[in-house]
């Protein structure tokens, strides 16, 4: 099958263009770009798209998303991360979901990621209280039904709640901690051997669909599992997935576990490299963000889940300085409370410009570009098939009407496509070669069935989880006082969760 794209205006975020538009004939052929070029003749029996008054661009890539929180969007706020978990991710009382609600939580998030220019998601899955084959199958089929490229994982945390959180055991009553202490994890040997299992059985299907590993966090992985993740990572040129210093808590965690921070702990271990993708990265200290430059890692830049947990303002213009890779990616969906890339570009570009008074610090529109693009694509190892439009490379692209509310009066197009745009420009979007949504309506299932079928479910889950936040609203005030212990706490970190002022 051949498409041909005739006279649009492009954005192709490669190297030699970056943001700078111009215009170009485009040839599909298969799965790939064949031809960039002005005057090209579009071959025998090519579909052909007429782009005049059309941007052509690369599909947004969601570097760091939790699908699983699409059961809870729009259920809470106002609470700081750790007292969040409690309830989108309780510890106690919980049961398995099944594979049909995965399947259709699944299939939400990537209708309102694709038809809002989302390409490309990087999942990392989570399901208590222990992962199984058959959920994680569930969530690959959504993706590769709705024709999605995707990076999946199945979360990993193989100790003890209470040892994951500092503090705990001088806060946490008594009789909870040992309904806690029953739990056992698995262990790090039956993470490996399922992460074995799930990369045979999903990695590289149709194309479009990976596996990663996605360790959870330092503080929440034994030694042995972070080890065994990073040689998986490598051995398999895979993501290393994790989260890392998302809150002060967290921040706190490394000096009173480890005497040193959870990013140089990292690094004693071994396992800082090229593969690593860190989520958040907000509580880092000038030598953590050295030691990131120097292993070449990826950072995900969280920044609208960031401000609706309170968690700070990760230093994004030091993180650049210093080498490191940044993208920008969603986080879980009750968290953020969509999936909306264009979104989190916006409040990226926004947010550090009152991170410092230092204007000159400040993101450019083609630096957002290049981190839901480019940087998205290179925290996911797929930097070579995806992210730019490029010839070869995979057609993951969007067809945007510039003749749109959003483009009008058209300026500079770089700063619509930041400041202006919100998802409803986008005439068709296409992955690996196929268009997948047409004129709003996505081309391969029946989105008005999937969400009748979804709200039909939803009431009886949503009263089997209120009872399981009642059981673990028991640890509410524990963590607050943790939380409020943390936040009082000097733990050398200057920044305090916000970029420096002037340098």
């Amino acid at each position: 099958m051949s498409i041909f794209i005739k006279n649009a205006t492009v954005v192709a975020m490669d190297a030699d263009h970056g943001s700078t538009p111009f215009t170009a004939d485009l040839l599909i052929e298969g799965e790939s770009i064949q031809k960039i070029g002005a005057g090209l003749t579009p071959p025998m029996g090519a579909t052909v798209i007429d782009g005049t008054n059309k941007l052509v661009m690369p599909g947004l890539i969601n570097s760091h998303l939790h699908s699983a929180e699409a059961l809870f969007k729009g259920r809470y706020d106002n609470m700081p991360l750790e007292l969040w978990m409690l309830y989108a991710y309780p510890v106690l009382g919980t049961s398995p979901i099944a594979e049909r609600l995965i399947y259709l939580r699944s299939m939400v998030v990537a209708i309102e990621a694709l038809k809002t220019g989302t390409t490309c998601v990087t999942d990392d899955l989570f399901e208590s209280p222990v992962q199984a084959m058959s959920q994680l199958a569930a969530a690959v089929q959504a993706y590769d039904d709705i024709g999605m490229r995707a990076t999946v994982s199945g979360h990993m945390i193989d100790k003890s709640f209470l040892d994951t959180i500092p503090f705990t055991r001088e806060y946490v009553p008594a009789a909870v901690q040992a309904k806690l202490e029953a739990l056992t994890p698995p262990a790090a040997e039956q993470f490996i051997d399922f992460a074995k299992a799930a990369y045979q059985e999903f990695h590289n299907r149709s194309g479009r669909i990976r596996f990663m590993v996605a360790p959870s966090a330092p503080q929440r992985c034994t030694d042995k599992l972070l080890q065994a993740c990073s040689e998986l990572s490598v051995q398999w040129q895979v993501p290393f997935h994790t989260h890392i210093v998302e809150t002060k808590v967290q921040g706190c965690t490394g000096p009173v576990m480890y005497d040193k921070t959870l990013l140089h702990h990292m690094k004693d271990l071994g396992i800082l490299h090229r593969n690593v993708t860190i989520a958040h990265s907000i509580w880092m200290t000038d030598r953590d963000i050295e030691l990131m430059g120097d292993a070449g890692v990826s950072i995900v830049h969280n920044v609208i889940s960031n401000q609706k947990l309170g968690s700070g303002i990760a230093p994004v213009r030091k993180l650049l300085k210093a080498g490191v890779n940044v993208a920008l990616g969603t986080d879980g969906i009750c968290s953020n409370d969509s999936a909306r890339m264009f979104d989190v570009m916006k409040s990226a570009g926004l947010l550090h410009k009152i991170s410092t008074p230092d204007y000159s610090r400040w993101l450019t529109t083609t630096e957002v570009l290049h981190a839901a693009t480019m940087g998205g694509a290179r925290s996911a190892l797929i930097d070579d098939i995806t992210g730019s439009l490029e010839v070869g490379k995979r057609a993951d692209l969007l067809i945007l009407d510039l003749n749109s509310i959003n483009f009008t009066p058209l300026n500079d197009i770089p700063t619509h496509l930041v400041y202006c745009e919100n998802g409803t420009s986008i005439e068709k979007v296409i992955v690996n070669g196929e268009i997948v949504v047409d004129n709003g309506k996505l081309t391969r299932i029946d989105e008005a069935a999937i969400l009748a079928e979804f709200r039909e479910l939803m009431p009886a889950f949503l009263k089997y989880h209120a009872g399981v936040e009642a059981e673990n609203a028991v640890m509410e005030e524990a963590i607050a006082a943790i939380h409020k212990r943390c936040h009082q706490t000097d733990i050398g970190i200057h920044r305090m969760g916000t970029d420096s002022a002037w340098e």
